[in-house]
């Protein structure tokens, strides 16, 4: 029986913002323009991160990676949102559906993971300078990065089978713009406590957890900034931190758990994340850095010297 009411479902209507046709138009632009910037801001960052060697650095190997994350995790439904808002056939099939929602989940989890390992880096580089040649080593970074990429895809896929699995009895409307996990476990006629028990225990790991770990480590940080008694090094440090924590912010406010009723407020507050703050990550952690624009004029100027 629940490979016949699988196999009914062979796509989803994804009612996403089809009520609101004014919003739709005003949204398209908007978005587009945004998706364009965030490819190429942090493709822009990832390229000098690792042509220029003085960016060779632990923190910019994360910041590289956030930027990759913050492509992936765009990609990951923003061009299909941008045709579903030109069009009235807003449909994904079933392993559209999926595949979605697993890479979503997983950029997501590894964004968590990923901001406060950047927390533990600064900790260590402001709290210990003289020791973090030492424990944070080329070697602990690809780690590091490696374990949180690899667990959490691992995570959500197990995460996306077990939802996908569940009978849908036919109804294929969801009612989001994306394949949203809850919103999807809303049609399913089986019972799906389950599934809600495995993600309330993930979201769990993956939110207050790193959260806490983020505000202990930047307790410490202020705690040693204000022993400082340079105000240029006190500044500098503080600089760095209000970014980090800036991010951080954004991400966890957008990342607290939702019920499965799905409203146009929190669509709308999905599509702001999905598109501004990936947007903006590299302004607040990059572009305000001298290091990254002398590196980047650098970069460009071989460039056109090689012409």
């Amino acid at each position: 029986m629940e490979l016949v009411n699988r196999t009914e479902v062979s796509e989803f209507f994804l009612k996403g913002f089809s009520g609101y046709p004014a919003l739709e138009h005003l949204l398209f632009p908007l978005c587009s323009a945004m998706y364009l910037v965030t490819l190429l801001v942090n493709t822009a960052i990832v390229a000098v991160s690792v042509l220029d060697v003085h960016l060779h650095t632990p923190m910019y190997f994360f910041l590289g990676n956030l930027s990759i994350l913050d492509i992936c995790y765009t990609s990951t439904f923003v061009p299909l949102m941008l045709v579903h808002l030109l069009s009235a056939q807003k449909t994904i099939s079933f392993l559209g559906c999926a595949m979605q929602m697993c890479l979503s989940l997983s950029t997501g989890s590894t964004e968590c993971l990923l901001l406060a390992i950047m927390a533990y880096d600064r900790y260590l580089a402001i709290c210990r300078p003289l020791r973090y040649p030492v424990l944070i080593t080329h070697r602990l970074c690809l780690l590091l990065a490696g374990a949180a990429w690899v667990l959490c895809f691992f995570k959500s896929v197990t995460e996306t089978v077990i939802a996908m699995r569940l009978p849908f009895c036919g109804h294929r409307v969801v009612n989001h713009f994306i394949c949203e996990i809850l919103a999807v476990l809303k049609l399913a006629c089986g019972d799906a406590s389950v599934n809600e028990v495995f993600l309330w225990v993930g979201a769990i790991l993956l939110l207050p957890v790193p959260l806490a770990f983020i505000c202990l480590s930047y307790m410490l940080i202020l705690a040693t900034i204000l022993r400082v008694p340079s105000t240029a090094g006190r500044h500098k440090a503080f600089s760095t931190c209000s970014a980090h924590l800036a991010v951080v912010l954004l991400f966890f406010m957008y990342m607290k758990p939702r019920s499965k009723e799905a409203r146009i407020s929190d669509e709308v507050s999905m599509v702001l994340y999905a598109v501004v703050t990936p947007m903006l990550n590299p302004v607040i952690y990059s572009l305000r850095n001298k290091e990254v624009k002398e590196a980047a004029r650098k970069v460009w100027g071989r460039r056109w010297t090689s012409r």
